[in-house]
């Protein structure tokens, strides 16, 4: 059973990620480009360094080989926005990397690109999955590992140079150059270090590096960049007086920073003050496109400089399409991506990380310093997240009631508007909003609350969760 979600495929080793359902996923795929008429445009393959990523990529190019599509495989863990990059500049139809990005180490899967380097859109996904599901496993046509090996269709890449060239390009290095920062990387255990470590190399930052062995067990944790995953940034932060510390997720799309006080910057305030450096500092005009879990700080420094902050649902495609609508600066998510405008429609952690260290750099200011700037500025919003596992019967019921029924708690603030097209919003007249919406990624159902204070936005919370007794 392969279920698409916000970020593509993802399920449990052993139990529904099997080499079976990888060659079903290819020979899917591998359908649609012939129907489609675009199968001799080939397709990128990536992987991470996840349990069996690097084995599974074969499982899929045996398929993709055996249908007669041209494969290029990056023949190396390598960031997954390394992977949709290369789509776009090599002009393929479709991409794929094998990750589980931020799941668990029990989890593997694989994400879908289309053409340009962009997450496959859900009808896209939709109709692969519907395509799939009807596929029987005798159906698959593949060759043998000896011959794939071997094939004129199979072309391997192992340079990284061209993907971390766009990065350096896009960067003032002169201005980082001169300002002699110290950064601590945390790549989790997962692809980050070689590419980010050598950008910052290269405009002469003093790098130093933590969790850089490869572990498929990400060293007992999450790899996802959450403030309770990065004690250990933190700490090395702190003991070298580094000026920042960035820590990326298992496929480096997402990233979290440390500042130089050792505070967490969780990724809304990174996309805030990503926003206002290319605007204020750069120069740059346009809109910016944020999802609807993610925080309307946004939409005060939009209005601030005269530009509209453009509200999307979940899954990073719906960001890069609509930036690409309206030629926005830059789109982020609370979940940890971003991306800018003139790099891949889809979030990339090592130019996020970057282009942040530039920041720094222009401003000639401690990081701390910098964001309690734009709090005086802009005011302060506060965000709580929280997460809930459910049985399928319990499911049933939470599907039934809030997104059916649309049963809500009685709140005591007043209700601006409520939305149902990506689960639920409720804005209220205070500026203050909360989310409730069945993860893409996980099996839980997700509550996102924002408000003026920390207190405020946790009281909503479990506002929620009372209701409808929810156990975290």
């Amino acid at each position: 059973m392969i279920r698409f979600g916000t970020g593509g495929w993802r399920a449990i080793i052993g139990d529904e990620f099997t080499r079976e359902n990888v060659r079903l996923l290819a020979q899917g795929l591998a359908d649609r480009m012939h129907a489609e008429g675009v199968a001799d445009r080939g397709l990128v393959v990536s992987y991470d360094r996840r349990f069996l990523s690097d084995v599974a990529a074969w499982w899929a190019i045996e398929v993709l080989a055996g249908n007669g599509v041209p494969v290029t495989l990056i023949t190396r863990p390598v960031p997954t926005p390394m992977g949709m990059w290369t789509v776009r500049q090599m002009g393929c139809a479709y991409g794929i990397a094998v990750t589980a990005s931020h799941n668990p180490a029990l989890y593997n899967g694989i994400k879908v690109f289309t053409e340009g380097g962009r997450d496959a859109e859900i009808e896209v996904t939709d109709e692969l999955g519907a395509h799939i599901a009807a596929l029987d496993p005798a159906e698959v046509r593949s060759l043998a590992p000896h011959e794939v090996r071997d094939s004129d269709l199979v072309t391997e890449q192992s340079s990284i140079n061209w993907y971390l060239d766009a990065i350096i390009e896009q960067l003032d290095l002169e201005t980082i150059r001169h300002a002699h920062l110290r950064v601590v990387l945390d790549p989790m255990f997962g692809v980050a270090q070689t590419s980010l470590q050598t950008v910052l190399v290269s405009a002469r930052c003093d790098v130093a590096v933590i969790n850089a062995r490869h572990d498929p067990l990400f060293g007992g944790r999450m790899p996802s960049p959450a403030e309770g995953s990065l004690a250990p940034l933190r700490q090395a932060v702190l003991d070298q007086g580094a000026d920042l510390g960035i820590a990326t997720d298992g496929d480096a799309d997402r990233l979290g920073i440390i500042d130089d006080q050792g505070g967490f910057l969780s990724p809304n305030q990174i996309l805030v003050l990503l926003y206002e450096y290319l605007l204020a500092g750069r120069g740059w005009r346009g809109p910016v496109v944020r999802n609807l879990s993610t925080t309307h700080l946004l939409d005060r420094v939009a209005a601030a400089h005269g530009e509209i902050c453009h509200e999307v649902p979940v899954g990073f495609k719906w960001i890069s399409a609509k930036m690409e609508e309206t030629d926005a600066v830059i789109g982020g998510e609370s979940s940890g991506g971003l991306t800018v405008r003139g790099h891949i429609p889809g979030k990339d952690g090592i130019q996020a990380g970057s282009l942040l260290v530039e920041m720094v750099a222009a401003a000639g200011k401690p990081l701390s310093q910098i964001y309690a700037e734009l709090v005086e500025r802009y005011g302060r919003l506060e965000m709580e997240e929280s997460s809930y596992g459910y049985t399928p019967a319990r499911r049933e019921e939470l599907q039934r009631r809030i997104f059916e029924q649309h049963e809500l708690p009685a709140f005591t603030r007043e209700v601006e508007r409520i939305a149902w097209e990506d689960g639920c919003k409720v804005y209220f007249a205070d500026d203050s909003w909360l989310t409730i919406r069945f993860s893409g990624t996980e099996p839980v159902i997700r509550v996102f609350s924002e408000a003026p204070t920390v207190e405020e936005a946790q009281e909503l919370s479990r506002t929620v969760a009372h209701h409808y007794g929810l156990e975290a």
